[in-house]
């Protein structure tokens, strides 16, 4: 009986250290925003400066995870942390998704398309309070070789040359993503507009707006291998119908 006893034990003890330390307990769930804070906090959009923000610390592609807001949201300085923002369900008339480019459990670190650029934010994802969608999709610019890129899972879906920000309005460098498809009705430089979550650093506004970073199109081949621009990338029009397939939230980098 001892001998049988004493031998479960060693077995028990074997297993336990097989089994490594424990895992750490995910971060916990956000206490509850009062509708009165809720409504104080700046909302993350592209018209706002939000300085308490993070900053995004990433260069490349990310994991491919993107995130759509179904109702406005509280963001977050880090995981259980303060409420710094406010996450509209919609930006500029299209549903909001945003790129997850870190994870904690229930937390997702976001990119937000608010000044100064490169903000991003933690949201708390462990409710049905987020749609989670896989997106294959990544666009690259290369500035001096005046380059886009579009690939899918790796593969290239196309190459074209572009036009990009004069030396006095250069385009930011940086990763950024999709931020929604405009229809364009007031100008006719291009049929559609995808602006980015990004702003001229040269531009607080432009056009009436914030000075918001753009991809679109050209009704000539006068800018393509040019810096012509005041920070926005014009692209072909067999570049822009493809880009109009892409997913909301598919991320930019530009270098």
């Amino acid at each position: 009986m001892l001998r049988s006893l004493l031998l479960a034990a060693v077995s028990v003890l074997a297993a336990t250290a097989c089994a490594g330390p424990p895992e750490p307990p995910p971060p916990p769930a956000p206490p509850a925003v009062d509708a009165v804070s809720f409504e104080t906090l700046p909302e993350a959009t592209t018209f706002a400066r939000i300085d308490a923000l993070p900053r995004d610390d990433g260069t490349g592609p990310t994991p491919g995870q993107v995130l759509r807001a179904r109702k406005d949201l509280p963001v977050y300085d880090r995981p259980d942390g303060t409420p710094v923002a406010r996450l509209p369900a919609t930006q500029l008339g299209s549903p909001t998704w945003v790129p997850e480019v870190a994870r904690e459990g229930d937390w997702s670190r976001v990119l937000l398309p608010a000044r100064p650029n490169g903000s991003t934010g933690w949201v708390f994802t462990g409710s049905d309070d987020f749609e989670r969608a896989e997106n294959d999709f990544l666009v690259t610019v290369d500035l001096a070789a005046f380059r886009l890129e579009v690939t899918e899972r790796g593969r290239s879906r196309g190459t074209w040359t572009v036009g990009t920000g004069k030396p006095e309005y250069p385009t930011p460098t940086g990763r950024t993503y999709i931020l929604a498809s405009i229809k364009e009705t007031v100008t006719t430089f291009s049929p559609h507009v995808l602006p980015l979550g990004a702003h001229s650093d040269s531009h607080e506004t432009f056009g009436g707006g914030p000075g918001t970073v753009a991809l679109h199109g050209w009704p000539d081949a006068s800018p393509f291998g040019v810096a012509s621009s005041d920070g926005c990338i014009r692209v072909p029009d067999d570049a822009l119908d493809l880009l109009l397939t892409l997913p909301l939230a598919t991320v930019v980098i530009v270098t």
